[in-house]
This record gives structure tokens, C-alpha cells and sequence, in this order.
């Protein structure tokens, strides 16, 4: 009995031995670097007469890779890959959704701008489609190209009131990740300025209107 427990021991520790040892020559597995969108402009002070309507944002539909976390890039015309080991900190749509709100905020114009994430009442809505959110090589060099096809209606319609698409370019300072991202804030940061301003301009003359009709 003693000599069979030895030999089960001695089989049990070479099989031990052999998986530590095949797993010690397979590459460690690579984490990605998460980049958060940065934000490259600081809100301007403004004293405008504040609104009276409340805005709902919604998460931006998306499809493809433009639904996820990748940061995408197209090398080529009709080609579209993504940056190795690189990655948002959220999904694409949420990351639009969330920089809209910010400039919305930072406008100090309506009491109140909430997401689709919250069951609060809205008088307007702004949703629409990310029909772009990569990096572009053009002549040689990373072009950051973000675009979003908006669309605003009365909170509990779904007629849309307006629509207009933006659509924002930022050149990168070099071709590493980092400053591709940065040019990614750029251009969300500029293409948020547009949206808040058309926003506001179109929400104010559909809420005088609704006011006169009453």
C-alpha cells in the first residue's frame, strides 16, 4: 500500500510539475491602457438669462465598433481596425452622452439636464446617431473625426422637432495613442460647443412657440 501511495505522490507532483512549467513559457497576457476622453477647454463664463425647460440627453445609438469600448482607427479608406491594447474608459455613445451633459452644465442655462439613465420629467429631448468616432489616415497622418447626427422633440414625443448633423475634425499632434485621445477631447469638446448652442437656440424657440399656442 505504501510503495502504490508513493508512486500515485510521485505521479501527482511530476504532473504538478509539468503544468507549472508549461505555463511558465506562455506570454503573459497584455492589459490594455485606458484612456479617459480628456476634456482640452475650459466652460466659458457666461451670464445669459437662464430657460425655463428642462433637457433630456439620450445615449447616442451606435453601431458596430462605434458601439464599444475600441478606440477605432481606419489606416486606409474603407479599412477599419483598432489601436492595439488601447481602450476607453466607457463605450463610445456614453462617453458623447456624458461630455454633452458637461457642456450643457457648464452653460448654467436650464435647471435642469438629466440623462436616459433617469426617469425625471423632460420638456425637451436631444438624441440622435454617433456616425463617427474614429481616427482617419489622411495624406500619411491621424485625422480625429467625430460625428453626430442630432435630433431634438418635445419630452414624450417622438416627433422630432429639429435635426442637424455635426460632424468635427482634430489633427493629433504625433501618431502615439495618447495623443490621438487628445485630439479625440478636442474634437468632442468642440463638436458638445455646436450641439449646446444649436440645443438651446432651437429649444427656446419651440418652447416660446408652445407658450403662445396656449
Amino acid at each position: 500500500m505504501n510503495i502504490r501511495m508513493q508512486g500515485l505522490a510521485g505521479w501527482v507532483g511530476l504532473m504538478i510539475a509539468l503544468a507549472v512549467s508549461s505555463c511558465s513559457i506562455l506570454p503573459a497576457a497584455e492589459s490594455p491602457d485606458i484612456y479617459v476622453l480628456p476634456r482640452t477647454a475650459q466652460p466659458a463664463a457666461g451670464n445669459a438669462a437662464p430657460f425655463a425647460w428642462q433637457l433630456r440627453v439620450d445615449t447616442p445609438d451606435a453601431s458596430g465598433m462605434l458601439a464599444g469600448s475600441d478606440i477605432v482607427v481606419m489606416p486606409d479608406p474603407g479599412r477599419i481596425t483598432l489601436y492595439k491594447n488601447a481602450r476607453w474608459s466607457d463605450v463610445a455613445p456614453l462617453l458623447l452622452r456624458e461630455r454633452l451633459i458637461d457642456a450643457f452644465l457648464d452653460t448654467h442655462r436650464l435647471p435642469a439636464v438629466t440623462s436616459d439613465d433617469d426617469s425625471m420629467r423632460a420638456d425637451f429631448v436631444l438624441s440622435g446617431n454617433l456616425r463617427a468616432f474614429q481616427s482617419e489616415y489622411r495624406n500619411g497622418s491621424p485625422v480625429v473625426v467625430v460625428r453626430f447626427d442630432a435630433q431634438l422633440r418635445r419630452g414624450g414625443s417622438r416627433s422630432v422637432l429639429v435635426a442637424r448633423s455635426f460632424e468635427v475634425t482634430a489633427t493629433p499632434s504625433g501618431v502615439a495613442v495618447p495623443q490621438v485621445v487628445q485630439a479625440f477631447g478636442q474634437a468632442c469638446d468642440q463638436l458638445s460647443a455646436q450641439v449646446v448652442a444649436w440645443t438651446l437656440e432651437q429649444g427656446q424657440q419651440a418652447w416660446a412657440q408652445q407658450k403662445r399656442e396656449r
